[in-house]
């Protein structure tokens, strides 16, 4: 059965790897770009040092992440007066992040038990931005739900507002858009150049047996000798 397939054992594989020619100053760009991306500023700061590498303005990078940290911490009101600071457009071009801003102010007053600032905050802020955008009216029912039940954890339609992992999704989309708006990618090449290497590999099992890269944490290759039995 193996006959069908070309099998490419470990040591003429990694030939092939060697074989590849990357330049030292592509390899720094990508290092760089993930440690801009992804907010690294004291190591960016002495990569750059080490390397010689294209020099970027990390007090944008900074500023980036003084917003991000902001919004995982909970302080929406801060990191919307930094954001406003950084680039006051991205709020009025990105309607439902603003909202998703908003809602997270609201349930954060509910977490520190200030209901009536919440409730009022809903009426004032969030019901008229519901009226402009009908779409905004079922997350905002949910949000004031949290008014209602004193314990929502056998409440799963609403427990998840209350998780942190709210707040760092609605981080991660702000952190996305103040990239846009730089004119960068929302994600750093590095990750985009391993989620490709994943696909590649996924789809090249299809035509050859050869070493799999089993682990993108070590980089450690299975063994061919496996898949040989398999097939």
């Amino acid at each position: 059965m193996a006959a069908r397939w070309k099998v490419i054992n470990l040591e003429e594989w990694e030939k092939k790897i060697n074989d590849i020619k990357i330049t030292k100053e592509d390899m720094n760009k990508l290092v760089m770009n993930f440690l801009l991306i992804d907010g690294y500023v004291d190591a960016a700061e002495k990569f750059y040092m080490e390397t010689g590498t294209e020099h970027i303005d990390l007090t944008k990078v900074t500023d980036r992440m003084a917003v991000k940290s902001a919004v995982e911490s909970g302080n929406v009101v801060e990191a919307i007066e930094k954001l406003k600071v950084l680039n006051p457009k991205i709020l009025d071009m990105n309607r439902q992040l603003f909202f998703r801003l908003q809602q997270q102010r609201m349930i954060e007053l509910i977490k520190n038990g200030k209901n009536e600032e919440a409730l009022d905050f809903g009426k004032e802020l969030l019901a008229p931005m519901c009226e402009e955008n009908q779409s905004f009216l079922k997350d905002l029912e949910r949000t004031v739900s949290l008014l209602v039940f004193e314990n929502v954890e056998d409440k799963p339609q609403l427990r998840d507002l209350l998780d942190m992992s709210c707040c760092l999704n609605i981080a991660s989309e702000l952190n996305a858009a103040i990239l846009t708006s730089q004119g960068l990618l929302k994600g750093a090449n590095l990750c985009t150049l391993m989620k490709m290497c994943i696909f590649c590999q996924s789809q090249l099992l299809h035509l050859a047996i050869y070493p799999v890269i089993g682990s993108t944490s070590t980089f450690d290759y299975e063994d061919v000798s496996a898949r040989l039995q398999q097939r």
